[in-house]
C-alpha cells in the first residue's frame, strides 16, 4: 500500500490547524504515559479501562471494578486515544497530520473536533456491532482518521500527494488515487478477511460517518470534489 508523506494543498480559512495538532499532541502524550506505566498487564489494564469493549458497552458483563475509571458509555471515544504499540499509533498519526489540516480548514476548529469525535463514536459503535458480545477492547484512532480520510476524498480528490509506494518508492499521485486504493482496501479487508487484530468493521465506520459529515459541517461555499479547480 501507499504510505502518504505531504500533500500540495494549503489551507485557506484557517492560519494554523490547532485542532489537529493537538489530537495529535493527545494521542501522543497518552500512549506515552500508558508505555510510562510498564508494558504487560500495566498497559493490558489500561486498555480495558479506557477502550471499547463491546459486552461491556452492551451492558451485556460487568468490567471488573478496579478497571473502571471512565463511565461505559464514555469508551465509545476513550478507545480513539489509546495505541496497542508504536507502529499502530505512528501510522494513525502519519494519516491525520498529511490530511486532518486540509479537512480541518474546511470545516473550522470546533467542527472538526466535533467531526472528529462523531467518526471515532462512528467506528467504534460499527466495531461493537459487528462484534456484538466479544470481550475483546477496541484500541486505536483509526475509525476517527478513516472519517478524516473519506473527507479529505469528497474535498480533494484532485490534489497530488507525496507517497511512498511498496514503502520504498516515492510518487505523486492524485488523492483519489491514494486514498480511492486505501478505501477499496478497508472494504475489501473488512468483507473477506479472518478475524485478526486489525478492526476493519471499525475503519468502516468511520469512513461512512467522514463521508456524510463533511457534507453538513464543511463551511458555507467549501465546494466538494474540487469544483473549484
Amino acid at each position: 500500500m501507499f504510505i502518504p508523506l505531504h500533500d500540495h494543498n494549503g489551507l485557506k480559512h484557517v492560519l494554523r490547524p490547532v485542532v489537529t495538532w493537538s489530537l495529535i499532541f493527545a494521542n501522543v502524550a497518552v500512549f506515552l504515559l500508558m508505555q510510562n506505566g510498564g508494558f504487560g498487564d500495566a498497559v493490558n489494564a489500561s486498555a480495558y479501562s479506557y477502550g471499547l469493549i463491546p459486552s461491556v458497552f452492551f451492558d451485556i458483563k460487568d468490567l471488573s471494578p478496579e478497571l473502571q475509571t471512565v463511565p461505559e458509555g464514555m469508551t465509545i471515544v476513550t478507545y480513539a486515544f489509546m495505541h496497542g504499540d508504536f507502529m499502530h499509533l505512528g501510522g494513525n498519526m502519519l494519516f491525520l497530520w498529511v490530511f486532518g489540516d486540509n479537512v480541518e480548514d474546511c470545516l473550522g476548529h470546533v467542527k472538526f473536533l466535533l467531526f472528529y469525535l462523531l467518526c471515532a463514536a462512528a467506528g467504534g459503535l460499527a466495531y461493537s456491532l459487528a462484534n456484538f458480545g466479544s470481550d475483546v477492547p477496541l484500541v486505536g484512532a483509526s475509525g476517527a482518521v478513516a472519517g478524516v480520510v473519506a473527507a479529505y476524498l469528497m474535498l480533494h480528490p484532485k490534489v497530488k500527494v507525496w507517497v511512498l509506494a511498496l514503502g520504498r518508492i516515492p510518487l505523486r499521485l492524485s488523492a483519489q488515487w491514494v486514498l480511492g486504493a486505501w478505501v477499496l482496501y478497508q472494504i475489501v479487508n473488512a468483507l473477506f478477511s479472518e478475524t485478526g487484530n486489525v478492526a476493519w468493521s471499525a475503519h468502516i465506520g468511520g469512513l461512512a460517518a467522514g463521508a456524510i459529515l463533511v457534507v453538513f459541517l464543511r463551511r458555507r461555499g467549501v465546494p466538494l470534489f474540487d469544483r473549484g479547480l
